[in-house]
């Protein structure tokens, strides 16, 4: 019997795949990402990587005991003795902050702009648009509790589904307050609900106790009908001075940004550690659950985990929510590419030829070349499975004459040039986008030209002292 992939994950194929879907294209995953870079590095975020696993005290203290996370979702990958044991990562907050105050990364200009990207591990129920190993594009700001940072905080999350061409998105705005306001919320809530405690789930019977705003996130029907049935005050009701003030002012800048938001009172935060602004960024092509992603202000999170008070706020979102949204709306992403350049020897003795030119083409532009000769007509086959642009054909003839027969498998066009001239026809031809361009693809002219091989009666096409007639040729850096 075969092995397969682990339940609840998924492997990202390069173009062409039989199974290909944009939701496990790793070039897809590659353009969301560089997309995201793109707009927070513009705005001064810096790129920081963690370890996909950390101490399991990080996690239960950064997303807190009560949570389904801990309880039920987390891996555990190495336990010895009264080692707490390691954890896969499930969120990617705890460990910035935890790397900020290891690294000392205070000392840095604050507000301090984060950002990172990889696989997040969750062992939960598999559905639509959730799975055990999944992805995230995480952005912190650490240092600052000015409403303005909260605000441009959520105008970026906008801003990077925007640029991925999302259009039917909503930001569904709240806040949970200030602890004192916590606290007196969940006075209100004990109350309310201790009189119907034998209608509610198990677990939220234990919240009952521990955390009563835990219940208005319930997975539970029945526990989402009591709701409805007692109509529960909001958090937003329960805000004091001080926090109502912050809130509009995030509103506020919102509203003269231009970014559209909808008030959700229903939207909680139930750890500790929670202040302030909370929000979700929702669309409804990826499921039951429609959110993309959230994010909220964290003030208390570095004194939990053993540092100084530091203010924080920050955000994520799953790149295969993402993903799943896009093809809700129909956006067309972008198509894999082959190389620009595929050089194919007409005969055995000139494939160390062919090897050679694609070597030095690699200077600028992605070139590849065949391992073995070929005729015409399967050069042009193989090429077209390769998606390549320009195919160029090496035989005897042109080695002789130092030049190269391209044609264009995208639009027909075909040239005859000398090698000489091959590293500004590259240059030319990448500067023109393709009629598909990879999502992972760049520009080369801003790569060093390729030499221009010297042309002489032993050599003409500037190739090197000519290959072996017998036995295995010799390929540029073999030995």
């Amino acid at each position: 019997m075969a092995i397969t992939r682990p339940k609840g994950t998924n492997d990202l194929l390069p173009p062409g795949s039989p199974k290909l879907s944009p939701l496990i294209s790793a070039g897809a995953h590659a353009w969301l990402t560089e997309k995201a870079r793109h707009v927070l590095e513009r705005a001064g975020a810096q790129r920081i990587e963690t370890p996909i696993f950390e101490e399991a005290e990080l996690v239960k203290r950064g997303v807190g005991d009560s949570t389904d996370i801990v309880r039920k979702e987390m891996f555990t990958v190495y336990y010895f003795g009264d080692h707490g044991g390691f954890i896969l990562r499930p969120e990617g907050t705890a460990a910035i902050v935890r790397a900020y105050l290891q690294n000392g990364l205070k000392q840095l200009p604050a507000p301090l702009k984060l950002w990172t990207s990889g696989p997040i591990f969750r062992a939960e129920n598999v559905q639509k648009g959730r799975y055990r190993q999944f992805h995230q594009v995480d952005y912190e700001v650490l240092g600052s509790s000015d409403p303005l940072v909260d605000a441009e905080a959520i105008a970026l999350m906008v801003d990077v589904v925007r640029e991925l061409g999302l259009k039917e998105v909503r930001v569904k705005l709240g806040s949970i307050g200030d602890p004192a306001d916590r606290e007196a919320y969940n006075v209100y809530l004990r109350g309310l609900f201790t009189s119907h405690a034998d209608r509610l789930s198990d677990d939220s019977k234990d919240r009952l106790t521990r955390n009563p705003m835990r219940i208005l996130d319930s997975k539970s029907e029945g526990d989402q009908q009591l709701l409805a049935e007692l109509a529960v005050k909001p958090m937003l009701d329960f805000l004091g001075d001080e926090a109502r003030a912050h809130f509009e002012a995030v509103q506020g800048y919102l509203q003269a940004w231009g970014v559209p938001y909808t008030l959700d009172p229903s939207i909680v935060r139930g750890l500790d550690y929670y202040r302030r602004t909370a929000w979700e960024l929702h669309h409804e092509g990826v499921g039951a659950k429609s959110a993309l992603g959230g994010g909220g202000r964290y003030d208390g999170l570095a004194e939990i985990l053993g540092g100084p008070p530091t203010p924080g706020i920050g955000w994520a979102f799953g790149v295969e929510r993402l993903l799943l949204a896009l093809d809700a709306e129909g956006v067309t992403l972008p198509q894999g590419e082959g190389p620009l350049l595929y050089v194919v020897a007409l005969d055995e003795e000139n494939v160390p030829h062919a090897a050679r030119l694609a070597f030095a083409a690699r200077a600028v532009a992605r070139a590849e070349f065949a391992y073995r000769a070929m005729k015409p007509g399967g050069a042009f086959k193989d090429a077209e499975r390769r998606g390549v642009r320009w195919i160029a054909l090496l035989g005897s003839q042109e080695v002789e004459n130092g030049t190269l027969s391209l044609k264009n498998l995208h639009s027909g066009e075909q040239r005859v040039i000398g090698v000489s001239e091959l590293a500004a026809f590259l240059e030319a031809s990448s500067l023109t986008p393709p009629l598909h361009r990879s999502p992972h693809e760049t520009h080369r002219h801003d790569r060093p030209p390729l030499p221009h091989p010297r042309r002489a009666n032993r050599d003409p096409a500037g190739l090197g002292e000519p290959p072996p007639r017998s036995g295995r040729p010799d390929l540029p850096g073999t030995a």
